[in-house]
């Protein structure tokens, strides 16, 4: 009898114990399989949002789109197309970077400008005109330069303040295309040599224009968010 008591609980504990390990098995298996379907479906979502984000068509579009409001657009999709995965479609990002490109640009000529400082048997009046322009075009680095530190300044737009910033940075650039269009004057009229001005008023031209589309699509950022605040 005392054999047959220990024979059926040992029987009955064995028993319990694998109802025990196939009903953790089984709880255990549709947790994974719920993990795993979680983690798909995130997979999924995330793959989807980044898709949406680096879109290089929609970029592209969104770019060419943005840059018909500009004043030279050919200019401007031409500076920008390079950046698209940095601006996906983002008006923040998009006035950025053409302001960064524009400080860029208009960097390089002022550096430019200075190397022909450096050259012999220059007239006198080609080098007080090249030397206004070097002035003129450092104003307008600095210039900008403040404007894309404004800008960065930003962070998320917040009604007065946001205003506040945008009003500066439009100020600074503004102020920055007079500092190269005074350049620019400064080598009209047939007092200067030819070649002379052929070697500098394109790159100051190509500077300006810069600076004027970012001019361009800054205010059509700062106009986006008022759209987006009007009741």
């Amino acid at each position: 009898m005392a054999s047959f008591t220990t024979t059926y609980i040992v029987r009955a504990t064995k028993h319990s114990i694998i109802h025990r390990i196939i009903s953790m098995a089984t709880k255990l298996l549709w947790l994974s399989l719920l993990i795993l379907n979680l983690l798909l479906h995130m997979s999924h979502t995330a793959e989807s949002a980044t898709t949406k984000r680096s879109n290089p068509k929609a970029t592209t579009d969104f770019i060419k789109s943005s840059c018909k409001e500009t004043r030279y657009p050919v200019a401007c999709v031409q500076s920008l197309s390079g950046y698209a995965s940095k601006i996906r479609q983002s008006e923040g990002e998009l006035a950025t970077t053409a302001l960064a490109v524009s400080v860029s640009k208009t960097r390089s000529c002022a550096s430019y400008l200075k190397k022909l400082q450096t050259v012999k048997g220059m007239k006198v009046k080609e080098n007080n005109a090249l030397r206004d322009c070097i002035e003129n075009m450092d104003d307008s680095v600095d210039r900008l330069n403040q404007s894309v530190k404004e800008l960065g300044l930003l962070g998320k737009p917040k009604g007065k303040d946001f205003r506040w910033h945008m009003s500066n940075i439009q100020t600074w650039v503004s102020a920055a295309i007079t500092d190269q269009e005074t350049c620019l004057d400064g080598f009209d009229g047939p007092h200067l040599d030819a070649n002379f001005k052929s070697a500098i008023k394109p790159r100051v031209l190509d500077a300006s224009q810069l600076t004027s589309n970012a001019l361009a699509l800054v205010n059509r950022f700062a106009s986006k968010y008022r759209t987006t605040q009007t009741p």
